[in-house]
Formats: C-alpha cells, sequence, structure tokens
C-alpha cells in the first residue's frame, strides 16, 4: 500500500485515542466510567449505537456479501424499526431509571443472583465470541492483503482501541464512535461515487445487468424456515434478535443507560430505527457495484492472495491453465455485458448470453477455491477479500487510505464497545456481586481495566479461529442468534407480573438446550432460532411458574 495511504491511516488511528482520551471527564467514579454520569446526548448515543453495529465486519463482509448474494442480506434488518418502538415503551424506560449499571443487574431484582449471574455469564461468552469475530474480519484480511503476520494485524487494530477503552471508559468509546461514524459514511459514498464514474456504462445499464443475475433482489415471500433470508425470517426472526440484541445486549444497554434522560435515550434507538436500513443497503449496493465495476475489470482469479501464492507454489501450471480460461471467458463474457447494455429493443438473447458465461466463470472460480481446499487445508469462499483487494488494486491514492482508516473506525468502534462491556459485566455482576462487594470505586476501576485487556486478548484468540468460518458478517449474527432468543425471553418473562425465579433460572437453561438442538439437528436458518429461544423460555417459565404458585 502506498506510503500516502499509511500516513492516513497511522494519523487517524493517533487522532482517534488521543481525541477519545481528551473528551473523557470523570472517569475516576464507577458512574462516570462505566455510564458517563448519564451525561450524554441523544444523538451521541444515537451515532455510538449505529457505529457498534457497523463492524470492520459489516465493511469488509457485507460489500462482499452484497457482490456474491445482491441485496437479500437486507431482509436480516426488516424487523429493526418494529424492535426499537417496542424497546422505547418498554425495557428502556425499566433500565434507564432504575439505576443499574447492567442490563443483568435487574435480574436479580425481579428473579434472582443465579438467574441474573447465568444471564451475564451467557452474555460474556457471546460478546466475547463474537468480539472474536469483528477482530478477525480486518486482521485476517489485512495479513494477506498485506502480507505481514496475522498477530501484527490484530495488534494494530486491537492495541490503540484497548488503550483509548481502559483508560476513557464509556465516553471515550462513544465520542470516537461519532469520529468514527462520519468517517465510515464518507467513504462509503466517495466509493460509490468513483464506482459511477469509472463504470464505462450508466448506472441505468449497470443496474439491468445486476437485477438480470438476481443482485437486486430484496425480497423473498417464501415461508421456507431453512432459508437464511426472507420476509419472514426477517420481520418475525429479525425483530427478536434486534429485540435481544439491543434491549437485552450490555453493549448496547450501556449505550442508552448513559443517555440524560429516558426521551433522549429513546430517540437514540429511534435514529437507528431511520437510518440503520439505509445505510446498510448502501453497504450492500456498494458490494454490487464493485460485482458490475468486475464485469468489465477483470478481477483476480483468487482473491485471497495468500491462498492465490500457495496454489501457485503446489500447482503452478495447472493454475496457470485455469488462469488462461478464466482471461478467455471473462472476455467473451465482457462482450456479452456490453451487448446486454447497448440491446435497447429489449432482447433477451444477450442477456441469456451474458447469464451463460456469468455460469462459466463462476465454475472455473469453484475449480480454484477446491485446489485452495485441497493445497491448504482452508475453506475459502473470498467472500472476505473483494472489497479489500478492489480498494488497494482499483481505487485512487488516499481514497484507499481513507476507506482502510473506515474499516479500522469500524473495527475500533465495536470492538471498543464489547469490550467496555464485557469489563462492565465481569465487575459489575460477578467481581463486585460475589467477590468485593464493598470495594471503593478506584478499585472497580483498576480491576475494570485489568478486565478490558483480558478480553481483548480473549478476542485475539478467538480471531485466529471464526476467520476460517465463512462470511464473517454471517458468523457475527449466527454466534448471536445462539444465545440471544433465550437471554431476550428471560427479560419478557422478567414483565410477567407472575413469573417465578425457578421459572426463569430453569426457563433458559432449556431454552439454550432447545436452541442447540436445532442448530446442530435442523436446517432451519439462524434467525429463527432467536424466535425458538425466546418463545422456549416463555413457555417453560411461566409454566414452571405457575406449578410454583399452585403448590405454595
Amino acid at each position: 500500500m502506498h506510503w500516502v495511504n499509511w500516513l492516513i491511516v497511522i494519523v487517524y488511528l493517533g487522532w482517534v485515542v488521543v481525541d477519545g482520551i481528551k473528551k473523557s471527564k470523570d472517569t475516576d467514579t464507577v458512574s462516570g466510567y462505566f455510564i458517563a454520569n448519564k451525561s450524554l446526548s441523544w444523538w451521541v448515543v444515537g451515532l455510538s449505537v449505529m457505529a457498534t453495529q457497523l463492524s470492520a465486519v459489516t465493511m469488509i463482509g457485507t460489500p462482499g456479501q452484497g457482490a456474491t448474494d445482491g441485496l437479500r442480506f437486507i431482509q436480516l434488518y426488516l424487523g429493526l424499526p418494529l424492535a426499537m418502538v417496542i424497546l422505547g415503551v418498554t425495557i428502556v424506560p425499566l433500565l434507564h431509571g432504575s439505576g443499574v449499571y447492567t442490563a443483568y443487574e435487574y435480574l436479580e431484582r425481579r428473579f434472582d443472583a443465579k438467574t441474573r449471574a447465568l444471564t451475564a455469564f451467557l452474555f460474556l461468552i457471546c460478546r466475547g465470541l463474537s468480539v472474536g469475530t469483528i477482530m478477525a474480519a480486518p486482521g485476517v484480511v489485512f495479513s494477506a492483503i498485506f502480507g505481514i503476520p496475522l498477530v501484527w494485524a490484530v495488534a494494530m487494530i486491537g492495541v490503540p482501541t484497548v488503550i483509548y477503552t481502559m483508560v476513557g471508559g464509556v465516553q471515550a468509546v462513544a465520542w470516537a464512535d461519532v469520529k468514527q461514524m462520519v468517517l465510515i459514511v464518507i467513504a462509503l459514498v466517495a466509493i460509490m461515487f468513483v464506482l459511477v464514474i469509472q463504470m464505462p456504462i450508466s448506472p441505468g445499464e449497470a443496474l439491468t445487468i445486476a437485477g438480470a443475475t438476481g443482485r437486486l433482489q430484496v425480497f423473498d415471500f417464501s415461508f421456507d424456515m431453512s432459508e437464511r433470508y426472507t420476509f419472514w425470517s426477517g420481520v418475525i426472526g429479525g425483530t427478536f434478535l434486534m429485540l435481544s440484541y439491543f434491549g437485552t445486549d450490555q453493549s448496547q444497554v450501556q449505550r442508552y443507560l448513559a443517555a440524560r434522560s429516558v426521551h433522549e435515550a429513546k430517540s437514540s434507538l429511534l435514529m437507528s430505527a431511520y437510518w440503520k436500513i439505509p445505510l446498510q443497503a448502501l453497504v450492500l449496493l456498494v458490494g454490487v457495484g464493485v460485482f458490475m465495476y468486475y464485469q468489465f475489470v477483470r478481477p483476480p482469479l483468487l482473491y485471497n492472495p495468500a491462498h492465490e501464492a500457495a496454489v501457485v507454489a503446489a500447482r503452478g501450471a495447472e493454475y496457470d491453465d485455469l488462469q488462461k480460461r478464466y482471461a478467455e471467458v471473462f472476455t467473451l463474457r465482457e462482450e456479452a455485458a456490453f451487448a446486454v447494455a447497448d440491446a435497447s429493443d429489449g432482447s433477451q438473447q444477450p442477456m441469456e448470453l451474458f447469464l451463460a458465461r456469468e455460469q462459466e466463470i463462476q465454475a472455473i472460480r469453484g475449480e480454484a477455491l477446491a485446489m485452495v481446499v485441497e493445497e491448504t487445508d482452508e475453506s475459502s469462499t473470498d467472500v472476505n477479500y473483494i472489497i479489500p483487494r478492489f480498494v488497494l488494486s482499483e481505487l485512487p491514492i488516499g481514497l484507499a487510505g481513507l476507506f482502510i482508516a473506515g474499516v479500522f473506525a469500524a473495527a475500533m468502534s465495536s470492538i471498543a464497545a464489547e469490550l467496555n462491556a464485557l469489563s462492565t459485566t465481569s465487575v459489575i455482576d460477578f467481581y463486585r456481586r460475589w467477590m468485593r462487594p464493598n470495594a471503593d470505586d478506584a478499585h472497580y476501576l483498576r480491576v475494570s481495566k485489568g478486565a478490558t485487556v483480558f478480553w481483548g486478548f480473549f478476542a485475539c484468540i478467538v480471531a485466529t479461529y471464526a476467520a476460517t468460518l465463512g462470511s464473517l458478517i454471517e458468523v457475527v449474527n449466527r454466534f448471536g442468534s445462539f444465545f440471544y432468543g433465550s437471554i431476550l425471553g428471560v427479560f419478557l418473562l422478567a414483565m410477567v407480573p407472575r413469573a417465578k425465579a425457578r421459572g426463569a433460572f430453569f426457563g433458559l437453561i432449556i431454552g439454550m438446550v432447545t436452541v442447540g438442538f436445532v442448530e446442530s439437528r435442523t436446517t432451519i436458518g439462524y434467525l429463527w432460532h432467536n424466535v425458538i429461544g425466546a418463545a422456549v423460555v416463555l413457555l417453560v417459565g411461566v409454566t414452571l411458574s405457575l406449578m410454583d404458585r399452585r403448590n405454595a
């Protein structure tokens, strides 16, 4: 990468760390460090909430998802607006006015200590795994693209993030998120602008070709529970996923607990309700745009440079033959794409020829990916490398650095939020509750900073494993969906007046076991796991509570 691009990235990283810490105040108290003394404005909280969810996984994996699968992924977020409205009238006022530092403290007040501890423990496992995946996205991709060891790629992201999170607490995280959100949007818009300018055909013609390949299909109204992304899985399963993520996940709850009032906390969530889907659509459209750009500019046969080097070293002659076939078919597909763009009479023949060439291209890529598996024993979909390779190969100097800085920004915002939440839950729900209940604020703050370092180290270990699991944006949501439904069920049960502690505790256990069974023994899409987990916890919890009342 050109030194100008590196300079942009380094200057940005330094600015985020220094300015984030400078904006922190009153971090010498538990309240100031964990929830900013409830002093943050709604727009700061709102941007922080959105930046936390818009991780490097989103910046890298989601455009790759758009390039390979189109816009269908947007259906995941169809339940978001409804979820935000429900949370605004239920959990947000309940938690903000209760004086708690974590969502799980409330469960002890409503049920008992063991229900709080189990729910908090599940959160720690869920978020610990997810933050590792979030770190894996830029770490592994940068390692392959730049040819540097994975540990150094991860350290470039993790070290500055741990520093300002550890020193500045939630305020440093929130104010860094504001800057990072602005940078991310600028980078995405700039790439779309470059794609439109450099495309040899008009935007309308490009959309026609993209539509023919199915990449503009947004809605799938089939009620097939084995299909990951449908209208119904998004509206129903997505609503439950978003209810749990924004309503019970400490990384999100901690944001609106830091808001000045219940009204401002609600307003911060409504910002996500209004803007998350358009922003996610923009990210996917960047991927579709890159796919269209590569109809006229030949991309590498394998996007991952490390995998390409391994295949060339082991089977160079065979790979060269595949490259020649790829170049020949690409030229034919390019000609067919221009023919589709020039067809003004609506003739289907150019389109049919184009689609036939596209199938040939995908078949050749399939052969190359099979070589990767045979030579490296690693699965490779290449989806996580499409956008970084495009950025470094095709974007002008400076803009490439801006996008890479945007990826760092997205990674740091999400990782910081997760580390801050993991540290808070570790200290408040476990250390202060079970080990040192009467220590002073200075002691808890020292332990919290140590916990931040621990979870950062844990995330690095998880990152090396998560990178082998395919599309990282799906990996994050699969991790979350395994836990979120059951955790949401406990909070919903807390709103049932007659629900008892035994029902909540055993309902949570049975809910998790049920989701584990569904995950391992069925083909049901992961979004439905959120519905199943919540429903089982509610059913078991209410049933056991009624039995306890009858036996009393």
